[in-house]
């Protein structure tokens, strides 16, 4: 792999141009796409093109990051992005550390800080954050000396899952200039939609957000978005459509009457399918809930990337731990 040779052996062995790639990239962490440029938007998915390969050797294996030390340290639950940061960074050789808050010395009082900084001192070059505040990985990042990552803040943003499900869409279509993406469901607590829209709008895709009036925020008329109540209406113009998770558990009220209206109003089905344009490729971040945000048939069948998404998003966090750790030219920001 050019400055870091991957000497697999045989059908194993790898080379693409690690360095020219990443040439436009100079950041020290990666806390949100918001004020990331296209051009470096576009890094982060190229170099993930060359790690998508690993994940279908026998070995899948490389030591891009032999000697580095990444750390999961996540306030919440998850099973996806913790496991897939957790695999990136076996697979590109670092030590893992995989921090949960239940049973550590945060339930004895340590703070959020103190804590970072504990598991810093024990030699740590990135750290994978999760939590429920928004601006949390922000704050360590001011804190620390280590490369932070931001896996989820609140109801902020989730710059991987932006990232993948960009990545994802431009492997199945070619691009996403011109394209049309329909986010559907929960906008206003959900950080994947605001990672989704910064990415798709500044890699040229029309984004248009959809779902009931009390679940759109009010600032959306700023996000260079187009804003949809109802699924049908804009059912043919989509060539995308990502179906976000109710996000119960940030909200404080009852924001809609029933999960049987939702599905029946905002619910990607057979039906729908039938309606929509022929190769409209459907998305979700998951968890997904059979039977409300999508239907089984739809779930599981032709058009689904679902599945590809998980596959993508290893190629996508192992080029994030890939640039976050590579040695660096000049001074990062």
């Amino acid at each position: 792999m050019n400055e870091h040779a991957a000497s697999t052996g045989g059908e194993e062995s790898s080379s693409f141009p690690m360095g020219i790639m990443a040439s436009a990239w100079s950041h020290k962490h990666l806390l949100g796409l918001e004020d990331l440029t296209r051009s470096e938007i576009e890094t982060i998915l190229n170099v993930a093109e060359g790690f998508i390969e690993i994940s279908r050797r026998r070995k899948k294996k490389v030591p891009v990051l032999n000697g580095k030390v990444v750390v999961n340290l996540f306030f919440e639950p998850s099973t996806r992005t913790r496991t897939s940061f957790s695999l990136s960074a076996k697979r590109l050789s670092a030590d893992t550390i995989d921090f949960t808050s239940s049973g550590s010395s945060v339930s004895k009082g340590e703070s959020f800080i103190d804590t970072a900084k504990n598991l810093e001192a024990m030699g740590v070059d990135v750290m994978v954050v999760r939590h429920n505040v928004p601006g949390a990985p922000h704050l360590l990042a001011k804190h620390l000396n280590c490369s932070i990552i931001n896996a989820g803040d609140g109801a902020h943003e989730h710059p991987t899952q932006g990232l993948l499900d960009a990545f994802t869409i431009r492997q199945a279509r070619g691009r996403l200039d011109g394209l049309t993406v329909g986010l559907i469901g929960d906008i206003a607590h959900s950080r994947v939609a605001r990672s989704n829209i910064h990415a798709l709008t500044k890699l040229g895709a029309k984004v248009i957000v959809c779902g009931p009036p009390t679940l759109i925020p009010l600032s959306i008329h700023h996000w260079n978005v187009e804003v949809a109540y109802r699924l049908d209406d804009i059912l043919p113009r989509l060539d995308v459509i990502n179906l976000l998770r109710i996000q119960f558990e940030r909200q404080r009220s009852r924001l809609f009457p029933s999960i049987h209206e939702y599905a029946a109003l905002y619910g990607m089905n057979g039906e729908r399918l039938r309606r929509s344009k022929k190769d409209i490729l459907i998305l979700a971040p998951g968890p997904i809930n059979r039977g409300i945000e999508l239907t089984p048939d739809v779930a599981d069948g032709q058009n689904s990337a679902i599945l590809e998404q998980v596959t993508n998003g290893l190629a996508v966090r192992m080029a994030v731990l890939y640039l976050l750790c590579r040695p660096q030219t000049q001074p990062a920001a």
